[in-house]
């Protein structure tokens, strides 16, 4: 049946001739074998790249969830491609284990955040996809098809970032860890103090990261540590209040933007520290009910000051209508081919915009900084490079296409969007 399809934000969506919710692997076998193309796959929409778009056959991995099995002495689990990181977690949490580090968002499928190189922060944890063990998945001749990393590392490191393009995942291992409590602490600082301290004060924490607040002068630090302390209340998270209000004196204050600068400024600055500890499931994740557009490079770990001062400048300069905290992080170094951190320690900023705007005018202008100092761009979030470009960015490139092609010969799995992406038919 044809329908529609629009990611989290609404700013892309489609009109396949088919939405399909296989209810397991042979049904999603058989899927890739005879349903129009070409098929992409849709895990929670939270990529605001057109990853998922197709005229052909979209499909939701939604019913292919669920833990499969467990080693409780090696601490790994294996689970479906569909299962969400919310669900993820509680799993997890009932089987002694928990995730070694987690972005903000849990609304995710884990299939979709392997694949876009998702990530937390903290310069020693690696993203989602340096805990893979073994993928299964459905390659382009509807054939199902296993690797362990203990059997092929190559093909792990080829496939574990792959957009969806490189088979359809059914089924991962994971390597965890035994479940564990954080202490985290937030407090406000001056934005020239954090840029100045960066390496420092990001290596002084097991997971930390920052918010620059646009027009206040002032960031949020976010540090979390390993705890053994008694389990404290969470406070009451605020964030969406704190967002209306920013928006509120982005509209009201349009013309006044001294004025403007200075509430926000006080505002922050008397945002009270937080100081809590929890079990690692009640730490990670934030509320995000306000919808909005996302563009996020991965740089390496020395020049991202440089690189968020410089995005500050053109931000307060030129787009007075931006409201959105930009966020800082940073991601440990891995093998795995088309990871944007590959073999780099990296620091990840991300740029945000109402869904309610336009992003397109910010986020090209923003762009060229980012790859004035090497950027990557996160496979999830908009960009707008090409295979030419990424051939210069990523060292095994051509490599991975080579499995991308013995996985889907027929290219069942490109769609326009993806054919850009590859050079294919270019």
């Amino acid at each position: 049946m044809a329908s529609t399809w629009s990611n989290w934000s609404g700013f892309v969506t489609a009109a396949p001739k088919l939405i399909a919710t296989p209810a397991d692997a042979g049904e999603l076998a058989e899927l890739v074998r005879s349903a129009p193309g070409p098929l992409r796959v849709a895990g929670a929409g939270h990529s605001f790249t057109p990853l998922v778009r197709s005229e052909g056959t979209i499909v939701s991995l939604e019913k292919i969830e669920g833990l499969v099995s467990h080693e409780a002495a090696t601490k790994r689990a294996r689970v479906r491609a569909g299962t969400r990181l919310g669900a993820l977690m509680q799993i997890l949490q009932g089987i002694g284990q928990g995730l070694p580090n987690m972005g903000d968002i849990d609304r995710q499928a884990i299939g979709g955040a392997l694949g876009t190189a998702t990530h937390g922060s903290g310069p020693t944890l690696g993203a989602y996809h340096t805990q893979l063990e073994t993928v299964q998945f459905v390659d382009g001749q509807g054939k199902l098809r296993e690797y362990s990393r203990a059997g092929d590392q190559d093909m792990i490191h080829a496939v574990g970032v792959a957009l969806g393009a490189f088979g359809v995942l059914t089924e991962v291992t994971m390597k965890n860890i035994a479940t564990y409590r954080l202490r985290r602490r937030k407090w406000v600082l001056p934005i020239g103090d954090m840029l100045r301290d960066f390496e420092t004060m990001m290596a002084a924490h097991r997971s930390a990261e920052f918010y620059y607040i646009p027009f206040s002068g002032y960031a949020q630090f976010i540090a979390s540590d390993l705890s053994d302390a008694q389990p404290t209340s969470r406070p009451t998270e605020d964030d969406e209040a704190g967002l209306a209000t920013l928006r509120k004196l982005r509209t009201a204050l349009h013309w006044l933007p001294s004025l403007r600068r200075a509430l926000i400024k006080g505002a922050v600055k008397k945002v009270p520290p937080e100081d809590y500890v929890q079990d690692w499931l009640n730490v990670y994740v934030s509320d995000r009910r306000t919808r909005f557009n996302e563009m996020e490079y991965h740089l390496p770990y020395e020049d991202g000051p440089k690189a968020l001062a410089e995005i500050i400048e053109l931000t307060e300069k030129h787009f007075p209508e931006v409201y959105f905290p930009m966020e800082v992080r940073s991601v440990a170094p891995d093998e795995f081919w088309l990871s944007p951190f590959h073999k780099r320690l990296t620091c990840s900023i991300a740029i945000h915009h109402d869904a309610a705007n336009d992003p397109l005018p910010f986020m090209r202008a923003a762009e060229p900084i980012f790859l004035k100092y090497g950027g990557r761009p996160h496979w999830g979030k908009m960009h707008s490079l090409k295979a030419a470009d990424f051939g210069k960015l990523y060292p095994r490139w051509d490599e991975a296409m080579a499995v991308r092609r013995d996985i889907d010969p027929q290219n069942r799995f490109v769609s326009p969007y993806l054919a850009g992406l590859f050079g294919i038919g270019q």
